[in-house]
């Protein structure tokens, strides 16, 4: 696991955006994994720019997104695939018909499930996953105590996880409690995972993630067994980092010997 803490959210945001540019750039016809929420905003924003100065094309790029709620239209403001549109997908050159949300509207969840599990399988596989991390520790929406082998399925989502998210609803709307997300073994199949955690308010669930146990009380746990995982973090983020110098020497040294 490589661990890259830099002073600023911007900073760590822009190294998340630069790492998904050279990922694509390296690659035909890369398969990418997408996250939600507000850890991967500046990050979009930084590949909005790339784009806009020709570092990038998105054009032969398929992605798959994590996680959608249960319920909600694909034009409702919240609903995830609104939120890519508005945050990354309007702004750049992919293809629409190759950005895909795990979404379910006809009760079948089983089956679109499996014919997402499906999907990503005829092309290729996921072969950068970015993620953001919850307070809890969750990936996708795989809340604490689900299986390190789980693959696609409905989730019912934790109360912190509702009430961290409930600043996005209006009072009046009803929040949905289940979501459809990739599972954890069908993250760990990726071959290279980019995690982004950034503020004081993640600094324990970024601490649990690298330094902790291997729990499924903290679903994030499970990267200290991916053979390519990256993760960055500012300052705040690591402050509860026990090794955090250590970590700061280490990427002192990657860089210099350029390994």
């Amino acid at each position: 696991m490589r661990i890259v803490i830099l002073p600023t959210e911007v900073e760590a945001s822009n190294f998340a955006a630069e790492f998904i540019t050279e990922f694509i750039n390296n690659n035909k016809n890369p398969v990418v994994g997408l996250a939600t929420g507000g850890s991967v905003v500046m990050t979009y924003e930084a590949l909005i720019s790339k784009h806009q100065l020709g570092q990038v094309s998105f054009q032969e790029t398929t992605t798959f997104n994590l996680d959608e709620y249960l319920g909600l239209a694909p034009n409702h403001a919240q609903s995830y695939r609104s939120y890519m549109n508005r945050t990354l997908f309007d702004h750049i050159d992919i293809d629409p018909c190759n950005t895909y949300v795990p979404e379910c509207f006809d009760d079948n969840f089983d089956s679109a499930c499996s014919s997402y599990e499906n999907e990503i399988n005829k092309r290729g596989g996921i072969g950068l996953q970015l993620l953001g991390v919850g307070s809890n520790g969750h990936i996708g929406f795989n809340e604490p105590t689900s299986s390190f082998q789980s693959r696609t399925r409905v989730k019912t989502l934790t109360k912190s996880t509702l009430t961290q998210n409930a600043r996005f609803f209006e009072a009046s709307e009803n929040q949905p409690s289940l979501a459809i997300t990739m599972g954890i073994g069908t993250i760990m199949e990726a071959e290279n995972i980019l995690l982004i955690g950034l503020g004081k308010h993640k600094s324990k669930a970024v601490a649990d993630v690298i330094e902790g146990p291997l729990s499924a009380f903290c679903p994030g746990s499970i990267l200290q067994n991916h053979p390519n995982a990256t993760i960055v973090i500012d300052k705040l983020a690591a402050s509860d980092l026990e090794l955090y110098d250590y970590y700061i020497q280490t990427e002192k040294m990657k860089s210099k010997y350029n390994c």
